[in-house]
C-alpha cells in the first residue's frame, strides 16, 4: 500500500494523479503545511517529509519526498503502468535528462516569471525562453515530450503549466498539450479526488 502525504491544492495534488495513472492501492494522508505564497498554515508534525512539505510517499519501508523523487520511484516500482522507461531502455536516458530538466531548467525560469524576477534580472529572460523552445521542439515531433508516449516527465510539465500558465507566454501548441494531459482520465479523476479535500486540513 502506497501513502501519499497530501495538502489540497498543492505540489502534492498531481501525486493524486500519478497514483491514478499507476492504478496500484493508495491512502491518502492528510497534512497541514506552511503556503508561502498566502502566508497561511504551518508544518504537521506527523508529516514525515524532512521539511514537513509535500508531497511525500510511503511505500513498503521506504520513504520518498519531492516531485521528481517520487514520479521517479513510482514509475520503476510500477513498471506495468508504463509511465517510464526502464534502467536498460533506449529511452532511459531520454526519460532522466527531462525529469532533471524539469527540476533544474523549467521550475526556477516558471518561478522567476511568477515573482517578477525576470524583470529584476534581465538575464534570466534569455534562460526562461530557451524553456518555452525546449517544450515546443519537443511538441513538434509528437503529443507528448518524448512523443507519442505519456510518462512521469509529462505529469511534472503539464502540471507545473496548469499552476503557472500565466508565467509563459501565448502558444497555441503548449495549450492544446496541457488540454491532453488534462483530459487523460487519471488527471480527471486526481483533480476530484482533490477538490473533495478542501483547502486545508489538518492530520
Amino acid at each position: 500500500m502506497i501513502t501519499l502525504y497530501h495538502a489540497p491544492q498543492s505540489r502534492s495534488s498531481r501525486m493524486l494523479w500519478l497514483l491514478e495513472e499507476i492504478g496500484a492501492p493508495y491512502e491518502i494522508k492528510p497534512v497541514s503545511i506552511f503556503r508561502p505564497m498566502t502566508g497561511e498554515g504551518e508544518g504537521d508534525p506527523g508529516n514525515p517529509h524532512p521539511d514537513q512539505r509535500v508531497p511525500a510517499i510511503a511505500h513498503g519501508g521506504n520513504l520518498a519526498a519531492e516531485s521528481v523523487a517520487i514520479v521517479l520511484y513510482l514509475t520503476e516500482a510500477f513498471p506495468e503502468a508504463g509511465l517510464g522507461p526502464l534502467p536498460g531502455d533506449p529511452q532511459r536516458g531520454a526519460y532522466l535528462t527531462w525529469l532533471a530538466w524539469y527540476a533544474a531548467e523549467m521550475e526556477p525560469a516558471m518561478v522567476a516569471a511568477m515573482t517578477g524576477e525576470l524583470d529584476r534580472a534581465p538575464m534570466r529572460q534569455r534562460y526562461h525562453a530557451q524553456v518555452v523552445r525546449r517544450i515546443e521542439r519537443a511538441l513538434a515531433q509528437g503529443p507528448y515530450m518524448m512523443g507519442d508516449r505519456f510518462t512521469g516527465a509529462d505529469l511534472l510539465i503539464a502540471s507545473a503549466l496548469a499552476f503557472g500558465r500565466q508565467a509563459f507566454p501565448e502558444s497555441p501548441t503548449i495549450d492544446a498539450y496541457m488540454t491532453r494531459c488534462r483530459e487523460r482520465p487519471a488527471a480527471i479523476r486526481g483533480l476530484a479526488l482533490d477538490d473533495a479535500s478542501g483547502l486545508q486540513q489538518a492530520a
